[in-house]
This record gives structure tokens, sequence and C-alpha cells, in this order.
């Protein structure tokens, strides 16, 4: 059974009634199924077969949605680019997945120009906004009016339907390749444990599409014949106006953006009552702001889902039953692991820790991914002894609930975006005037944790902080470049094996908390 067997579903049983709604469109599931399949046999007739990759570059809309099941009816492998990305980091995950078909907004059309350029995998490049198509590039509406709808090749099961590009250690990107089966096991799960019904479900898809936390949903949203309303771009005043307007009752967002919502000066002049559920995740959830929320929405179930890419994303759930009921601190933690999912906490040997004692989080399970791209090596590692190692430390409490407290892998989770240290000091290093860097996460009340540049200078040169991270602009995204530079003349210190010793620049940031994350 594949990803696409639900739009058919919902086609037949559901056809007239909304089922994705942008701005002032509205798409019934009859249109929807048919518009996806208009779709799909354009990228057909493009070349595009089983297996192929197919990449989006855009802001979320009605025709990222379509993109998502157009391909999949096909066969295809979804691509979605990170939009926030500088164009060497695109440039190379299209390099290494090899796409065959790019799609765009308007938004992004130049770059798509410069990527079409140098890329040869690329072989057309698909306008996917209004008006007319840019010169050398394929209308999208225009194309999909011209079309007639081919049949779902109904691919499922083990076959890759989405590959999602995640920093690496080493600097280098990993395409994490997930199946129908890992993503249908994920949202399935998660259907159940929330209690989702198709006739009272409308979901705010406020996040960028091109993350899984958000295209997840829409799977979600479509297998249980839910309504996708979609913001092109999350500001506090779009989301809290499409609640009022469009009567959402489910969203999903990360700590970030909670706080500016319930920060917006005229909250309270909107019609919040129809929200029934706020899933939120991707980095920690500040207890204070976690409470405020609790008392601004005292009829909404809260849910907290604690996970990763190579999961599916799923892994662990705090319900919505403990945030209102139980122990105080319960608040701190992760949830449970959520139904098919086996969760440990292990230490270096991979034997399993006492209860309470802190390790490495391992996970296995029908949502675990099916690789990295073009990586055996790495998937090798992350996937030893058959358990997915997710570089997080934490611990089971007597109750079962996990409490994550630091990060065995250098990385650094800010507004919900990850980062990680090594591509960040592969930028910094790369100016002439540095010699030494380390990149660390230091807390940040508006963003959970701030990106933290230390950096030695070589012999009788000067560094400028801002010249730094200005530089760093033009090499990686925006998210990812050190939001402080710290300058000192003395060597980084090293650990007992020659590492620098990031412990103990961290150790400044942090002293007197709980957790080693934020």
């Amino acid at each position: 059974m594949g990803l696409t067997s639900y739009l058919r579903q919902w086609a037949v049983q559901r056809g007239d009634r909304t089922a994705l709604v942008f701005e002032q469109k509205r798409r019934s599931w009859v249109e929807l199924e048919d518009r996806v399949g208009r779709l799909a046999s354009v990228l057909r007739g493009l070349g595009v077969k089983t297996g192929d990759r197919v990449a989006m570059l855009a802001n979320s809309s009605d025709r990222y949605v379509e993109y998502y099941y157009g391909v999949l009816w096909l066969g295809g492998i979804v691509m979605p680019l990170n939009s926030r990305h500088a164009t060497p980091e695109l440039l190379a995950q299209i390099h290494d997945a090899e796409p065959k078909v790019l799609l765009v907004d308007a938004s992004f059309a130049s770059v798509a120009e410069e990527i079409k350029t140098a890329s040869p995998s690329i072989k057309h490049v698909i306008y996917a906004d209004d008006g007319e198509a840019r010169d050398g590039m394929i209308g999208y509406e225009q194309a999909i009016a011209a079309a007639t709808a081919c049949d779902d090749t109904d691919t499922g099961t083990d076959h890759v339907a989405c590959l999602f590009y995640t920093g690496g250690t080493t600097g280098r990107s990993k395409g994490v390749m997930l199946t129908h089966d890992n993503l249908l096991s994920s949202a399935g799960c998660m259907i159940g444990l929330l209690g989702l019904k198709d006739e009272s479900l409308t979901h705010l898809h406020a996040g960028p599409l091109f993350h899984l936390a958000a295209g997840g949903r829409v799977l979600m949203t479509t297998m249980v014949g839910g309504r996708h309303v979609v913001v092109p771009r999350f500001t506090p005043r779009d989301v809290l106006t499409a609640i009022q307007t469009e009567r959402i009752t489910a969203l999903t967002l990360v700590p970030t953006m909670l706080s500016m919502i319930l920060q917006q000066p005229d909250f309270n002049s909107f019609d919040l009552s129809s929200v029934r559920l706020i899933t939120y995740g991707a980095s920690p959830m500040p207890e204070a702001l976690l409470r405020e929320a609790l008392a601004k929405f005292p009829k909404v179930h809260f849910s907290q889902v604690y996970g990763m890419t190579e999961l599916s994303p799923a892994a662990t759930m705090l319900r919505p039953e403990d945030h209102r009921q139980g122990p105080a601190h319960r608040l701190r933690s992760a949830g449970k692991p959520v139904t098919s999912v086996e969760l440990r906490v292990v230490d270096a040997d991979d034997n399993t820790r006492p209860t309470g004692d802190v390790g490495e989080i391992v996970v296995r399970g029908p949502t675990v991914m099916k690789g990295y791209w073009r990586q055996p090596e790495q998937t090798k590692q992350a996937l030893r002894n058959g358990w997915m190692h997710t570089g997080d430390a934490g611990y089971l409490d007597a109750d079962g609930y996990l409490y994550v407290v630091d990060r065995t892998k250098d990385m650094i989770v800010s507004g919900g975006e990850n980062v990680y240290s090594a591509e960040v000091e592969n930028a910094v290093g790369q100016h002439p005037a540095v010699r030494q860097c380390a990149v660390i996460g230091i807390p940040s009340d508006q963003w959970g944790e701030a990106v933290h540049a230390v950096v030695v200078p070589r012999e009788g040169q000067k560094v400028d902080p801002e010249e730094i991270i200005s530089h760093c602009r033009s090499l990686i995204a925006g998210y990812k470049c050190p939001r402080s530079v710290e300058v000192q003349n003395a060597e980084l210190p090293l650990s007992a094996v020659g590492k620098v010793d990031k412990v103990a620049l961290r150790a400044p940031h942090w002293r007197g908390r709980v957790r080693q994350v934020n």
C-alpha cells in the first residue's frame, strides 16, 4: 500500500468536499486527485521514471502538496530542498541526488537558473507559480491544463518515497531515504495516539513543507481525509488569521513559533476557539513558555514529539494527558515511545543503561530509515547492531518517560533547525584570517540555542566578528551562521585525544542548567 492510495480513496468517498485551501484557492478531493494525476503525467512526459528524483525549491503552497503526491503517483522520489540554504549547499545536494526535474516558484526562479546551469542532471525546470513562466522554464499551470491524468503506479512498501537532506558531522549533507512503509508507519501511529478523525480535522501547515515535520503532517491529514490549509510562510499574524478564518483544529509548531504567536500584541483579539490540538517539537520547549501556552489555550490538547528525520520522524510522544496531569517535572520529558517503536538508552558498547542513568538514545522499528543516499559507511555506522543511533543523550525514568539532556553528536538546534558544527566550522575556516575555529551552541531565550563561534586568528591578522558572519552567509544558510563570534589569541583547549574540547568551551554558557540543550 502506497501513500497515494489515501488520496484515491477520499476522491471517491468525499469527492466534492474541500481538501486543500491556499489563499483564495480551494480544491476538492476530486480536483486534487485530478491535478496530481496530471502533474504525474507531465513529469512522465519529461522522462521521469520509477525511482527518479524530482526536486522542489519553493515556499509552501497548494502546488507543494500537489508536488508531493504527483511525484509519488508515478513512483518517483520526492526531494524537497531547504529554501533557506545557500546556493553552494543546494548544488551539493543536487550533485549528490541527481534529480531530473526541478520545480521552483517566483522567489527562487533566479537561483534555479544558476542551479540548472551547474547541474547536468536537471533536464527541465518547472515554474510552479502564477503568471508566465520564465524563459527556458515550463509553466506549471499550462502544462497541467494540457495534460491528461495518468493512472497511479501505486508504488509502495519498501520503495523510497522521499529523500530529505540533513547536515552531517563531517560537514557533508546526508540524504535520508524514507520508504512508503516508513512514512505510513509513523503517520499511522501518530494518528492513533492523537485520536485524529476525518470529520473534524482541519490542519494548518504553518511550517515550511520542505521539512519532514510539515510534510509528515500533510501525509497524516490526507490519510484521515482531513482538510489541508497552507500558508506560504510563517508569520504570527498569518497563523492567527488562518486559525480564525478557516476554523483550524490542529497545527504543528516549533517552540520559537509558539513563543512568537503568544507575544503577538493583539493575540487576544483573535477567535481561536476552534483549535483542539497543538503538537510541538524539533527542540526542547522551555517550561515557562509551555505553561504560558497551556494557560492561554486552556481547552487545547498539547502533544510533544521527539525524533529525527531518520525516524520518519517520531520516536516518543508526551501525550496531551501528560501536559495537564501528573508531576510537574514531566513537562521537561520527551514522553514515551510511540507505537511500534522500541527505544533504549545505551553506553558506548551498546549495553543498556540502568533506569536514571544517562546514555545514548537508540531506536528500532518500522519507522527507521532505509539508509543514507549513496553513503553506505555512514548508514552502517548509524544503524549498527540493528538500532538507529540518534546521537542524543538522555535517560529513562522509572515510569518509562524519556528525558533528553545533551547531544553526543556535534549538533545545535536553533529555532527548530538542525545546525551541524562541522558545516559552520568549514565555512568559518575558509576566511583567510582564521587559524582555528570551534562552533558550539549557547543558550538563547528566543531561538533555544544560538550558534556561537570561537575563533583564533592567524599570526599578524585581525578578525572582525561581523566580517566572519558576513563571510559565512556567502557559503551557508543564514540560520547556520554564527550569531556571535568570540575572538581569542590563546590556543583552543584540547581533550585527552587531541580534539578541541567543546565541553570546556560550552561549560561557562550552560553553567547552572539541568540539561545541556535548550
